[in-house]
Order: C-alpha cells, then sequence, then structure tokens
C-alpha cells in the first residue's frame, strides 16, 4: 500500500533545459519511475517533434503518461492530473520515487494545487469568438484577453484560439478571471512534491533549443510531421504545436525549409521565455542555474520530505 502521504519529487523548467537526462541520471541512484508533465508527449506518433524519450531510455526507467490518446484526441490538465495522481500512487505503493519530468506548467500546477470548478462550455460564445477569430484574426481575442486577464495571456500562444476562447469564456460567464478562480482552487490531499526549476541563461537555452532542433530535424521531423498530417489532418490541434506548425508551413508551400526552420526555433525561444516566467512563481521550488548532480537533489528531496 502506498504511504499516507506521497512524497513526490518534480523537474521541471523551460525546454531543453536538461529535465529529463537529469531525472535519468538520478535513477543510477534511487529506485525511480518517471511521471511526464508534458500535454505534448501524451500523443501517440508525436515523438521526435516532442523530444520524447527513446526506447532505450523507457527500458532504462519506466516513464508513464507517455502514449495514451491519438493526436485526434482531446485532452486537457483535469485528464492528465487524474491520471498522473493514479501512476503516482501505483509507483509509491511498489516502493519507488515519483519523479514528475516536463515543462507543462498548467499540468503541474493542476496536479499539486487543484483545479477550480470551471462552468460548462457555452457553445453560443465559442462560436462568437470562432467568427470573431475568422473576421479579426486570433491576435484580436489575445488582446481582449490582456486587457481582462493579463496573467493567463502571458501564458497562451497569441494563437491558441482554444485556451484564448476558453479564458475568455469563463470571464464572460463568471465576470472573473481564470487566474483569479484557480488560485481559489482546494488542493488534493495526499501528495506533496518538492520541486526543482531548472533556469538556465536565456542566451544557453537559446543556442541548446537551436541545437535540439536541428537534430530534430536531422533525426526526420519533416517526415513525422508528414505522416500525422496524412492519419489525423492539417488542422488536428497537436500539430498546430511548435515544429510541426512551422514544418506544416513548409509542406504547405507558405515557407521554405530554412526559413521554417528559423521560425521554428525563434517561436520555441519565445515559449522557453513565457516558461521561464511561468516557473519563477512556483513557491518553494529550488531554482538552479546549472542542472545539479543527481545525489544533491535527492538529498534536497529527502531535506523537504523531513520538513513535511
Amino acid at each position: 500500500m502506498p504511504p499516507e502521504i506521497i512524497h513526490a519529487l518534480a523537474i521541471v523548467g523551460p525546454t531543453a533545459s536538461g529535465k529529463s537526462a537529469l531525472a535519468l541520471s538520478i535513477a543510477a541512484d534511487a529506485p525511480i519511475e518517471i511521471v511526464s508533465c508534458d500535454s505534448l508527449m501524451v500523443y501517440s506518433g508525436m515523438d521526435i517533434g516532442t523530444g520524447k524519450p527513446t526506447r532505450a531510455e523507457r527500458d532504462l526507467v519506466p516513464h508513464h503518461l507517455l502514449d495514451v490518446v491519438s493526436p485526434a484526441e482531446p485532452y486537457h490538465a483535469a485528464r492528465w492530473a487524474h491520471a498522473a495522481r493514479r501512476a503516482i500512487t501505483g509507483i509509491a505503493g511498489r516502493g519507488r520515487l515519483p519523479v514528475i519530468v516536463g515543462g507543462t506548467g498548467l499540468y503541474l500546477r493542476a496536479l499539486l494545487n487543484g483545479l477550480f470548478e470551471a462552468p460548462p462550455p457555452d457553445e453560443a460564445i465559442r462560436e462568437r469568438h470562432r467568427e470573431e477569430a475568422c473576421t479579426l484574426g486570433v491576435e484580436t481575442l489575445h488582446a481582449r484577453l490582456v486587457t481582462v486577464d493579463p496573467e493567463t495571456a502571458a501564458r497562451v500562444l497569441p494563437r491558441d484560439l482554444l485556451r484564448i476562447s476558453r479564458a475568455l469564456e469563463i470571464f464572460e460567464q463568471t465576470g472573473e478571471p481564470i487566474s483569479v478562480l484557480r488560485r481559489r482552487a482546494i488542493p488534493p490531499v495526499g501528495l506533496t512534491a518538492a520541486v526543482v526549476v531548472l533556469d538556465p541563461p536565456l542566451d544557453r537555452l537559446r543556442s541548446d533549443i537551436a541545437r535540439r532542433f536541428d537534430a530534430m530535424m536531422d533525426a526526420g521531423l519533416v517526415e513525422e510531421t508528414r505522416a500525422l498530417r496524412a492519419a489525423f489532418g492539417n488542422d488536428a490541434r497537436p500539430l498546430q504545436s511548435l515544429g510541426y506548425s512551422q514544418m506544416g508551413d513548409f509542406l504547405d508551400g507558405r515557407a521554405a525549409l530554412p526559413e521554417a526552420v528559423a521560425a521554428a526555433k525563434i517561436a520555441t525561444a519565445t515559449y522557453a521565455r513565457r516558461q521561464r516566467t511561468f516557473f519563477r512563481k512556483q513557491m518553494g521550488a529550488r531554482r538552479v542555474v546549472e542542472v545539479p548532480a543527481a545525489q544533491d537533489v535527492l538529498a534536497w528531496w529527502r531535506a523537504s520530505v523531513s520538513r513535511v
């Protein structure tokens, strides 16, 4: 049986900051299982463009919440948090340390801080937003979100219509920003996590992002994007994400390949800056510029457990 309170470890931070490598190094010093905290790695077939752990890495350390749904299937933070809690309970029950690894801050917050009771979707509001996006542009809706909920707007891509519309929808329904409602959420009981935030300097992060994207290209990102579009349609929401979107522009003739690659690197660096901002607000987290040694992280986790 798992302990009454489960003490997990979370390794989070911007893309290309070294989270997965650190988690794998910890496996040499402690019996762990990894819970992926990534909103794109949940999709099967999206391997190269997400930097998904290789088969050899998964054979080395058990991983959870990879390849759980098709790119055609909707997925959201509440669903992930429920599945993550179930996985973490199982890991603790096997006497292993659950290590949450990833860069999707909303998912981590849903797991550790809970979710508020959101009003049900209103299709009339959503249809109005879709019409406005078609006539005025998604950026116009994002600008509106900036005025009513700048905190949420800073974490959402300016062309992410789904998340922008949902945030505006909730504001229209309740009169309050979704960021305020989230802070009122009741944290789930029985789970704590010592959180390590990898936060390398931005210049180094940009360079690492560029190198990693070049490696993705060499590994066949264009071919993976082509296959996913053929299987699930060009408009599948996961294929509008970083890397896949720009490769889609190339495949549709809207950009030459060098231009698409450059755009993907810039967009990824911009996203990484937002991730850094989000995780710097993580209360009680240990922020590190250099990737720490595995034994140092475990020592800090043990000290955190002793203080709970």
